[in-house]
């Protein structure tokens, strides 16, 4: 499994968070928080969109480190991606992605 596809099955490298991160692209960060706020109701700030990838050791932005249902879920079963979960086509938390995104489906695997 590529280290940059997330649990969920997302690309990290093609995350503009990441982008922003990896080219510390302070324009980029302010286009990315703007958009996550209107996106999710809720304050979103530059400084904020640090991210190095979802399974990478390093910063992520609060909602990856903390707050995202399926990373939590995948960190506490040690799986390597919600692909390697036997209970992955079952799943609500997972399918909050997998429903709609047929390019994670692929990624991991489904």
């Amino acid at each position: 499994m590529k280290e940059f596809i997330a649990y969920c099955g997302l690309n990290c490298e093609t995350c503009e968070a990441r982008m922003a991160t990896m080219n510390n692209d302070d324009t980029l960060r302010k286009k990315v928080a703007k958009l996550w706020s209107e996106l999710n109701g809720v304050e979103i700030t530059p400084e904020m969109i640090n991210c190095v990838g979802c399974r990478i050791d390093g910063v992520k932005t609060p909602y990856c480190e903390s707050l995202c249902p399926i990373r939590r879920c995948a960190s506490s079963k040690r799986v390597e991606t919600c692909g390697s979960c036997l209970e992955v086509m079952t799943c609500e938390k997972a399918g909050m992605i997998l429903k709609n995104n047929e390019e994670a489906r692929r990624n991991l695997g489904l």
